[in-house]
């Protein structure tokens, strides 16, 4: 049951126009763009070795927080949790089956996204390991956030408050900006965002080969935060 929910899940994703462009063709368009203009100073290095670590954190963000906030929030509003939950699927078992769906389409956002990566240029040196621990606690971050907001909010506040949430982190978090043409101050602020988190641990990971230990308790912290926050206060109704 778990696996047929989680399937239904993915093709809903994939089938809706407006999570197709948040997953995928966004953070493509935005590698592609900034890989090939020389539209933002990085300091030097490659431009397509600093982007891609941080359109992987934007695609994980795109889906594990935005696109299911709003997708859950739309379900709480028109009754599908209260219907599923009454199902011989458990409410933890649908809780599972969202994770699930989650991990498969960033699955294919981190196939599509290597794949043209690699087409303009880029080589990885890091861990793939290591790479992919730091995938799963920050999964784990924007879900619990994800689910916090839908589960607290109006489906209409979820879903201005969650597109406003992308657009903000996308330009101060570090992905196609460095956070060093911050101020010191705000530097050290934004730093303990996850999207932060997760982009300047890719980039170290990828780069470099080393786990960054500091992005990975940032992203266990928010994960922890906020999975119990959403537990806590999740409203099915």
């Amino acid at each position: 049951m778990v696996l047929a929910q989680a399937g239904a899940e993915v093709r809903a994703t994939l089938r809706n126009g407006e999570q197709l462009l948040l997953t995928m063709i966004i953070p493509v368009l935005l590698l592609v763009g900034f890989s090939l203009a020389p539209l933002i100073d990085i300091g030097g290095g490659s431009r397509v070795g600093f982007l891609t670590p941080g359109v992987l954190a934007l695609a994980i963000m795109s889906t594990a927080f935005t696109g299911q906030a709003i997708a859950t929030g739309f379900e709480r509003r028109y009754g599908v949790l209260k219907r599923l939950g009454a199902t011989p699927l458990s409410r933890q078992g649908l809780m599972l089956a969202k994770t699930l769906a989650v991990l498969a389409v960033e699955l294919v956002q981190v196939v599509v996204i290597v794949t043209v990566a690699l087409a303009l240029g880029w080589r990885p040196q890091g861990s793939f390991a290591a790479a992919a621990l730091l995938v799963v606690l920050g999964t784990a971050a924007f879900s619990g956030l994800g689910l916090l907001m839908a589960g607290t909010l109006r489906a209409e506040a979820t879903l201005a408050a969650a597109n406003l949430v992308y657009l903000v982190l996308l330009g101060v978090g570090g992905v196609v900006f460095p956070l060093s043409k911050f101020p010191a101050g705000m530097r050290s602020v934004l730093e303990l965002l996850p999207i932060s988190a997760l982009t300047s641990g890719l980039r170290t990971v990828l780069g470099a080969g080393a786990l960054p230990l500091g992005a990975v308790a940032v992203l266990a912290a928010w994960a922890v935060v906020s999975l119990g926050l959403a537990s806590h206060f999740f409203r099915w109704e």
